[in-house]
């Protein structure tokens, strides 16, 4: 890390930046900030929980840019043109992107511990990030999202810890290509699909990851993570929901509608534990058993581990019930490409209830990318009474493609037989959210990148209780 006299944050708010200011701040270092939903009025309570912290926060017209000792970090959403990056050039400012930053935090600690994977980075990492908690290591941690076992009343967006432990866990992210920078002693791989990358990319960069580790945690039940096993030189330890072959497995898997037990089991040495889960869904066993197979990795014992996981509470907009009202749940997802879409609607579809999918997405970049698999996803998860309610791409300013919009995915989805509608704005969405509504009926809220998503769940609440 550098030593300069301050940082600062062009994009603050953001989920990858906002845990990434937090540990700089918690280390003691300077570090101002802005964003765009600050200055457009937004999430207000997020910027009162920074300013809290000791970060100084500016409009995003380059104003908090003074000297040419400050280090811009800027997400990936922040364009040459924002008036920070303007003011940077012009003072001769470092100009970093936010993973070049993570990735020099994270490489300059004993123990890294990265989490990778298309689908459940954040809440794997929670999960590691409990379990060395209660376990007295004392770790640091970045996160993607808030992780409730940290939530206090002066933490309440608590996505980042800093420890004085020798483990730093991070999730490491692919879409932008930058977990090629990581050099995990411990490189975790949850599963490899199609979400911002073409296959063969994603291939290159999860195997790159791999070759770097001590040791590479992989999944058995994804192909192409299982093709690592066999394509890597390090030291595996793989997992898998059933299979003996792998070195963790489970049995006796037992789903209830907010949680999930199970018996896990070590094959070398048959070791065995009893988890229960304070999360539903077996992709959460999945994710479970990625989390125990890095704490033994890192040392701790299945038993140690396994005990400390119990009091795991999940992380927010993960399956998350905001409430109920006349009968009708409402539940926060952060579900955005299929794989996670199918992983929350096979969940849910474990019990009764008919779903009122509404599910906005992350960009219109992603959208094109994965028309079809979206179509696909969404026909093939969906039940006969379910209904899928789309507003256009989140979009927050910036240049972009618009050639695929929402219409196109319930398009696709109404030629294969099952309900979907399209608005272009998500208010007319809530609405038939709302006059669709029946007793027993659960509406699922999807999306990520947008914070509001959980405003406007929360105000479906009081919609349904005022019906």
């Amino acid at each position: 890390m550098s030593q300069a006299k301050s940082y600062f944050f062009s994009g603050v708010g953001g989920s990858g930046m906002l845990p990434l200011a937090l540990i700089l701040r918690g280390k003691g270092v300077t570090v101002a900030g802005s964003d765009r939903s600050l200055d457009q009025g937004r999430l207000g309570a997020k910027f009162e929980y920074l300013k809290a912290q000791g970060i100084a926060l500016f409009p995003q017209d380059g104003s908090g840019l003074t000297s040419a000792e400050q280090i811009l970090v800027r997400s990936a959403a922040v364009e040459d043109t924002v008036g920070d990056v303007v003011a940077a050039k012009r003072l001769g400012a470092r100009d970093m992107k936010r993973p070049e930053l993570l990735a020099e935090l994270f490489n300059a600690a004993p123990v890294r511990i990265g989490v990778a994977g298309t689908s459940g980075k954040s809440t794997t990492t929670a999960m590691i990030a409990w379990m060395l908690h209660r376990a007295g290591r004392d770790p640091t941690v970045m996160n993607g999202a808030v992780m409730k076992n940290f939530v206090t009343p002066d933490a309440l967006f608590a996505s980042a810890l800093v420890g004085k432990g020798d483990a730093f866990v991070s999730e490491v992210d692919e879409s932008d290509g930058s977990i090629a920078r990581y050099q995990p002693t411990i490189a975790v791989v949850n599963n490899i699909a199609l979400d911002h990358k073409s296959m063969d990319e994603l291939r290159a960069l999860f195997s790159g990851f791999v070759s770097k580790a001590d040791v590479a945690v992989l999944n058995l039940d994804n192909d192409e993570t299982a093709k690592l096993v066999i394509n890597t030189s390090v030291r595996t330890r793989t997992y898998a929901l059933r299979s003996g072959l792998a070195d963790l497995h489970c049995v006796s898997i037992a789903p209830a509608p907010d949680s999930i037990a199970f018996e896990v089991l070590e094959r070398e040495g048959s070791a065995a534990a009893s988890v229960k889960l304070n999360v539903p869904g077996e992709h959460n066993v999945a994710n479970a058993l990625a989390a125990l197979s890095a704490a033994r990795a890192y040392g701790l014992s299945l038993k140690e581990a396994a005990a400390a996981l119990e009091g795991f509470s999940g992380t927010k907009r993960r399956l998350e019930v905001v409430g109920k009202a006349n009968n009708v749940t409402v539940i926060d997802d952060f579900g955005h490409n299929p794989d996670k879409i199918t992983a929350t609607l096979a969940t849910l579809h474990a019990f009764p209830g008919r779903l009122l999918i509404m599910f906005q997405p992350h960009g219109y970049g992603p959208l094109k990318l994965m028309k079809n698999e979206f179509i696909e996803c969404f026909a093939k998860t969906m039940a006969d009474d379910d209904v899928l309610i789309m507003p256009d791409p989140v979009y927050f300013g910036g240049t972009v493609d618009r050639s695929v919009t929402s219409e196109h995915i319930v398009a696709g989805v109404r030629a294969r037989g099952h309900q979907a509608l399209a608005f272009a704005e998500r208010n007319a969405c809530g609405d038939k959210l709302i006059e669709l509504a029946e007793p027993g009926d659960r509406i699922i809220v999807m999306g990520a990148r947008d914070d509001t998503l959980s405003t406007f769940a929360a105000e479906l609440v009081q919609r349904l209780d005022r019906k």
